[in-house]
């Protein structure tokens, strides 16, 4: 019998992500083509830095990361995240407009982040921020350490039980402007497999949709990477971010992708703007 092949395939410990692979996890589950993956877990940011840094063969990573690896990584049109009519969040402790908001000090979860990227095509380019990793966002806008937060991931279904007033919702402004879904993370894959792309390609997009043929099973094994959510919860951000643009962005995906990134380059908020071509 022949060895399989490892690939390295980062991702969140979110149970989005981790419903995604579940299939993965099951010997049998979906033909794997002779490839063993080895998930590597890490919140967004460092998976971003990781991908800059060619650490990993298959990695999610912000939309926003892309400009800067799109010469090392290609797009798959399966795995990506994107808000339809909903999205990342800004949260503090009390109301606010957005001209107010723009003179606040705001925590991001991380530069990279495409929260971060639509954050500034909103308010401009020239933010207070500060960096805090993502699910200490919460404590820093409770204790006054800043003004307001950015708020990702399951964030955005539990921040209501933490006494925060929503401020905007980066989603719900993109779908007002554009009539497009929000693109965050999107699954790339190092250029280095040449036509093998598609293959790998294949099987994270079987492992996918097994998931969601196996809703209950897959939902109780995400439900060990959810903080601070019960399973109805966690089945509730699943079905947020792993859905019909999840298995196959499409045209729609791919032209909010191509949208989100030419705006940002057309306000200098990213350097080039690489063209997208989905594997």
């Amino acid at each position: 019998m022949s060895e399989k092949k490892l690939l390295t395939l980062g991702h969140s410990p979110d149970p989005d992500d981790a419903f995604m692979f579940y299939g993965l996890n099951l010997d049998g589950a979906i033909d794997t083509n002779g490839y063993e993956f080895e998930q590597i877990l890490h919140d967004i940011q460092t998976l971003n830095e990781m991908a800059i840094d060619e650490k990993l063969d298959i990695t999610a990573i912000s939309l926003a990361a892309y400009p800067t690896i799109s010469d090392k990584y290609a797009i798959l049109s399966s795995g990506a995240s994107m808000g339809d009519k909903y999205g990342p969040l800004v949260v503090a402790k009390k109301k606010m407009d957005l001209e107010e908001l723009k003179k606040k000090l705001i925590a991001v979860p991380g530069k990279l982040t495409s929260a971060y990227l639509e954050l500034r095509l909103l308010l401009g380019k020239d933010l207070n921020v500060e960096v805090i990793e993502f699910d200490k966002i919460f404590d820093a806008v409770e204790s006054g350490d800043v003004d307001a937060g950015l708020i990702i991931h399951e964030g955005q279904l539990t921040y209501s039980k933490r006494n925060l007033e929503k401020i905007v919702d980066l989603g719900e402004w993109w779908f007002d402007k554009t009539k497009l879904p929000l693109p965050l993370g999107v699954n790339s894959i190092h250029r280095k497999f040449g036509q093998d792309m598609q293959n790998i390609s294949k099987i994270l997009k079987d492992s996918i949709l097994y998931s969601l043929n196996h809703r209950k099973e897959a939902v109780e094994y995400a439900l060990n990477f959810a903080r601070g959510m019960d399973i109805n919860l966690a089945d509730e951000f699943v079905g947020m971010y792993v859905n019909d643009l999840t298995v196959d962005m499409g045209e729609k995906g791919l032209k909010a992708c191509r949208l989100l990134l030419t705006e940002a380059y057309d306000k200098g908020l990213i350097d080039k703007n690489p063209e997208i071509v989905l594997v």
